[in-house]
Formats: C-alpha cells, structure tokens, sequence
C-alpha cells in the first residue's frame, strides 16, 4: 500500500514550503512534489497604483532581495518612460544589486548551506545550523557574517538604509555617489575578497567528499537560462537572454528582454502556489531550465574579471559540457561573489563613478514595459501596462524560484529515489531531500504573488481507478 512522507517545514530556506514523498509498495519513492504553501498576491495589489510607485511598492515583496526588484521594476518604468538612463546612474544601479549579490550569496553559503557540508549532512539537526558551525568553526562563521554585512554596508551607503532602499528610481537614482562614499566601499573589499578566497578553497577540498550528493543533487540533463552581456560576460543588470543545453551548445541567443515571452510560458499547478515557467518551444512540462549562478556559469562565455575567470576555467574543467549537478550551485555562487567583489572595484574606480547626473526624467511615453535583470537567485522579470493616467493595469512577475520550480521538483524526486527508503528512515535521508532544494536558494516570498483561492480539482478515485466524485474551485 502507497505511503506519504511529509517534511513540513522545509527548514533552513526563505519562505514556507513542504515535500511530499509517495512510496510504493516496494517502499522506494515513486514521485515527489516541493508544495510552495504561501501566497503574497503582488501582481494583484500593483493594480491601479501609479507606475512611479512601482519600485518601492515592489521591494517589499522581499527582504532578501530587495535590490533586485527595485532594479527589474526601475528598468520596467524606464521603458514606460521611454528614456535612457544616464550611464553613471546605470552604474550605481550596479554597484547596488552587486552589494546585493554579495550579502545574499554569504548569506546562502554561510549561514544556510554550509552547516551541511562542514558539520555533516547526518550530522545533529539540533546543531546543524550556524550556531553550531559558529561553534566549531568560530573564525570561519565570523568571516562569513562580516562578508554579508560588507554587501549590506553597500546597500545601506547607496541608498540610505539595509532593507528596502528606495534610492533606484524610474530614470535612473535620485542621489550621486561622493568621494567618501566610494572610499569606504573600497575600503572594505581586501577582507571581502580574502574570505571569498578562503570559502571557494575549503568548498573545493570539501566537496569530493560529497560524492553522492554531487550525483544525485538534481543532476540531471536540462536548459540553463541567463541574460548575457555584449560580449557574452557575466552581466547582472542588463543584457539580452541565452539559453544552453546539457552540452553547453547555445539554442538560443541575443532575444531581447521584451520578447521574454517568445521563449518563457508560464503554467501552474493545482498543489503549489509557486508558478511552473517553461521553455515555450519544449512545450510543458518538457522545457525544463535552471537560472541562477550554476546557469549563469554554464551560458557565459566569460566572467570578465581576472579572479573570477581563473575560478571559472577550473570549474569549467570538470565537465566538457555544462555542469549538471545543482550541488555546485554552491561553487558558482563563491565565484559569483569573487567576480562581484572585483566589479566593485572597477565600477569604483572609474572616474565617471562621480558624476552628479544619475537620472532622466520624463513623463509617461510607453503603455507597456518590461525590466529584466539577475537576481542573486537566477533571472528577475517585470512586466508592467498602464493606463493613460499611468495607473497599473496589468502587472506579471517571473521570479528567479519560479523558474526553477520544475527543476527543484525533479531533484527532489532524484535525490529522494537515492536517499530516501520508506522501511527504514533517518533524519540524514530528509536533510538531503532540504538540502536539494537549499541549493537553489529558492526565495518563496518573491516568487507567490497570486490572488484570490488557489484553482484546485479534488478528484476521489475509486481502487479499479474510476472517479467516484470531484469537486473544482477557482
């Protein structure tokens, strides 16, 4: 008889979720679902407000990644406002969400996942946290701590405040960098770099020890999905969309951030809150793809920094073709943050950094307009229409989790298969089964923004399969 094994809270993740496991008669797991159990409903609240609002409005859909929609939602009110953004306003624009990649990036290694890897994934789970990693490696959890309070510091000197900085604004920012501004970021970034250097070394001497979880974490054949710079580089703020295979062979290149919908569809399911995207030309559910980090690494042709190359040709090495397995999501976000660290520095040192004309302003000259940009945790997209009075009528979000879902799906069900055994369970088996999901980083407050009650089907299926009754909602 089919069993159900629920882990509910998934822990150690931003936002609530839960997994639900079905065994077989064999008592192996014959299929898994990650359940999104939180709704949020901004799409819905945009509506009727007035497009200049949209940036603060869209912040608070998350404190972790603030910056990164008041930079998708920015780029979407400049298109309403038909202007370019002057190129030192762009910059500062950067200088942001980098401080963001950094504070959020520590924060995931350090404080999140690491407690799997230095204490062990079997290891006590009333220890296996950074209290305990703190304990046994005291040095290492303060250098991680100060590393995200260096991106926060950035963040907080930028824009006024930590959490919620309202300084990105349609146009460009409301206020220029100063000569003492700059000097303190710059100050801060040899210990930056010193403990990046330090993680990315341990992480690769720790990691072979790994060797199931590098197999069966959601190591699989599928698509990766970023925006790329003009130069194929690394880019986070602006760029046009590419999309590789398992072989890293390109399928698809230079689409504008305007035609997203030319190659992203967008479907949901009745059990989960968090919306399935797709690649349009593989159809449901066949186009599976992955963004963040490890996609980024994996579609670039080149970093663009020197350090970050250098790590980025190893990394490169241990696959001919694109690196599968979602257990180096964890390597490709200490790179991201190497390469982050040495962007500062060169946006930082240019000397048009302090130019005091940061913002174009305009009045509405658009009714649609899309912003896109990299999000810590994989590509950010905003899609705003207005009305003659430049109220929004029409808001879609595609949220960096959401893009992922339909792969965190799939690796749990691998990891699972590899893991979990129904006759004879242990906290180890579920902790991997978190820990799959923990290498997405996945930020369930930004990626649930539906409205009113989840459409549900409730089918009662009689034991020769015949439906006895169903009931639909919504």
């Amino acid at each position: 008889m089919a069993q159900t094994i629920t882990i509910d809270p998934v822990t150690r993740i931003e936002g609530h979720a839960k997994i639900t496991l079905t065994l077989g008669d064999d008592g192996r797991v014959s299929d898994a679902r990650f359940h999104v159990t939180q709704v949020r409903g901004f799409e819905k609240f945009a509506e009727g407000r007035p497009f200049y609002e949209m940036p603060s409005l869209m912040a608070r859909i998350c404190g972790i990644c603030p910056v990164s929609h008041l930079v998708a939602s920015a780029k979407a009110c400049d298109g309403l406002l038909a202007v370019k953004v002057p190129e030192t306003g762009a910059n500062l624009r950067r200088l942001m969400n980098l401080g963001q990649i950094t504070q959020s990036h520590a924060l995931s290694f350090f404080h999140l996942s690491s407690p799997d890897f230095l204490l062990g994934m079997d290891s006590d789970p009333a220890t296996r946290n950074v209290f305990g990693l703190a304990e046994k490696f005291p040095d290492l959890a303060l250098a991680g701590i100060r590393l995200r309070k260096y991106g926060q510091e950035i963040i907080e000197t930028l824009g006024g405040r930590k959490i919620h900085p309202a300084w990105i604004v349609p146009g460009g920012v409301n206020d220029p960098l100063t000569v003492e501004e700059r000097d303190r970021i710059l100050a801060g970034l040899p210990e930056a770099k010193d403990t990046t250097r330090l993680a990315l070394d341990l992480f690769r001497r720790t990691a072979p020890k790994f060797a199931d979880e590098l197999d069966s974490f959601a190591n699989f054949p599928s698509l990766f999905m970023s925006i790329v710079g003009k130069e194929g580089e690394l880019e986070h703020y602006d760029g046009k969309f590419r999309v590789v295979d398992s072989d890293r062979k390109i399928v698809a290149d230079g689409v504008a951030p305007a035609d997203y919908a030319d190659i992203i569809g967008e479907a949901a399911e009745e059990w989960t809150y968090l919306k399935m995207p797709y690649y349009k030309p593989l159809g449901y559910p066949y186009g599976l793809y992955r963004v963040g980090p490890l996609a980024r690494l994996n579609t670039v042709d080149k970093c663009g920094t020197p350090e970050a190359d250098a790590a980025l040709h190893e990394f490169r090495a241990m696959a001919s073709g694109s690196i599968l397995s979602s257990f180096h999501y964890h390597t490709a976000r200490l790179i991201e943050i190497l390469y982050a660290l040495e962007k500062i520095e060169e946006l930082l040192t240019q000397t048009d950094i302090l130019n005091t004309h940061v913002r174009a302003k305009a009045a509405p000259n658009a009714s649609h307009g899309i912003g896109v940009s990299e999000a810590p945790r994989g590509t950010l997209i905003h899609d705003y229409e207005i009305d003659d009075d430049g109220l929004i009528t029409k808001a879609n979000l595609i949220i960096a989790t959401g893009h992922n879902n339909l792969a965190m799906n799939k690796g749990v069900l691998q990891v699972a298969q590899r893991f979990v055994d129904g006759k004879n369970l242990h906290e180890g088996m579920l902790n991997r089964v978190e820990a799959v999901i923990r290498c997405y980083d996945p930020c369930l407050s930004c990626s649930t923004h539906a409205a009113g009650q989840m459409p549900m089907i409730i089918t009662l299926v009689n034991p020769d399969g015949t439906v006895a009754d169903s009931i639909t909602r919504g």
